[in-house]
């Protein structure tokens, strides 16, 4: 059963930054894919960044050159940087692991992300 533990949401001004943690343990084997989803009020899940252990990529195209997804393979974490935040980003931010490809992901707790205009 693998973990995923969260951190780094708040309130931020438009424009601002924030940067999303995601940790994950309790996996014996390599995480294939993390990524992030958001969900906001009344709107379904999306996906918003995911990068694969090899460091490939895949943003949103309502993010790309705003947000930057990372991880540490030796840490099993994902970080999220977000420049340049719109009122539009304020969501639950959601982390995702998924072990092999084809199989069910897990998923964090979710952490909030408020932009103030």
């Amino acid at each position: 059963q693998v973990q995923l533990v969260e951190s780094g949401g708040g309130l931020v001004q438009a424009g601002g930054s924030l940067r999303l943690s995601c940790a994950a343990s309790g996996s014996i084997f390599p995480i294939n894919a993390m990524g992030w989803y958001r969900q906001a009020p009344g709107k379904q899940r999306e996906l918003v960044a995911a990068i694969t252990r090899g460091g490939s990529t895949n943003y949103a195209d309502s993010v790309k050159g705003r947000f930057t997804i990372s991880r540490d393979n030796a840490k099993n974490t994902v970080y999220l940087q977000m420049n340049s935040l719109k009122p539009e980003d304020k969501a639950v931010y959601y982390c995702h692991a998924r072990v092999f490809s084809g199989t069910s992901p897990y998923w964090g707790q979710g952490t909030q992300v408020t932009v103030s205009s």
